[in-house]
């Protein structure tokens, strides 16, 4: 009895020694030699994994600069500090990006738009657009106001006032997570500094707009017209600003008759 417990043990003991070996010699075989670079410069990003930079999180981001295929200053998050820390581990220059946040293109309040029906259902901007007109506003393109944007904000960037979305622009990092979560795309990445901003997403015409918000987009186009440096545009019956031409002059926003350009 005693010898056959022994034999047992002896040969689950052999057993495993000759498989940890066997594991041993396939790991060193088939290992994937990681980039010592890749591991510094993971340790450099910040850790949100918010995939503002474009790839799956912020791992992804690390071997995505490694193999050179984004910018050492392609984490919106880290901005130019740990964009320089990355600089000096891949040996390359860090460059100047432009800094960027989020704005909402909708200042329907809920005193200046005006609401169709009692909205009864779950408070989500994305299930509101399987109801009427979108969502309870008169105006469809207008901002539903239950926050998906505040949820998928992973930096308390987002509050809901008065019935819109308002982006806090000290506390934005530019990580594109609420332009993603927004069912009717109203929130666009800006540059940081850029001081005018178009409040309006309708399409619709002049007279419609006046119907469903006392402050819309009428599409007069006296702010195109002034903008001496060409630097807004009316399409699809709203004014749409070109930051690459616009100077901040304040030209636009002096034109414009419903005071919808910030």
């Amino acid at each position: 009895m005693i010898l056959g417990i022994l034999a047992a043990t002896l040969v689950v003991g052999l057993t495993g020694v000759i498989i940890a070996v066997l594991l041993s010699v396939a790991g060193e075989k088939f290992k994937v030699e990681t980039d010592e670079r890749e591991t510094a410069v993971r340790d450099a990003l910040p850790g949100n994994n918010c995939g503002g930079c474009g790839f799956p999180g912020c791992d992804g981001l690390a071997a995505a600069i490694v193999k050179g295929e984004a910018s050492v200053s392609g984490c919106p998050v880290g901005g130019e500090a740990v964009a320089a820390v990355i600089a000096g581990i891949m040996g390359t220059e860090a460059g100047t990006g432009t800094r960027l946040r989020a704005v909402v293109h909708c200042a329907g309040t809920c005193d200046k738009a005006v609401t169709q029906y009692e909205y009864v259902g779950p408070k989500s901007c994305g299930l509101a657009q399987n109801n009427p007109n979108n969502g309870a506003k008169a105006c469809s393109y207008g901002c539903t106001g239950f926050g998906d944007c505040k949820a998928a904000c992973p930096f308390d960037a987002i509050e809901i006032v008065d019935g819109i979305a308002v982006i806090r622009k000290e506390k934005c990092k530019a990580c594109g997570r609420c332009v993603a979560a927004c069912p009717k795309h109203l929130i666009e990445l800006i540059p940081y500094d850029a001081e005018r901003v178009v409040l309006c997403s309708s399409k619709e015409k002049g007279v419609e707009v006046k119907k469903a918000c006392q402050t819309g987009c009428i599409g007069c186009g006296l702010c195109a017209r002034n903008c001496p440096e060409d630097a807004i545009t009316v399409e699809d019956n709203v004014a749409r600003i070109d930051y690459d031409k616009c100077t901040d002059c304040g030209a636009c926003k002096e034109k414009c008759p419903v005071k919808i350009i910030l």
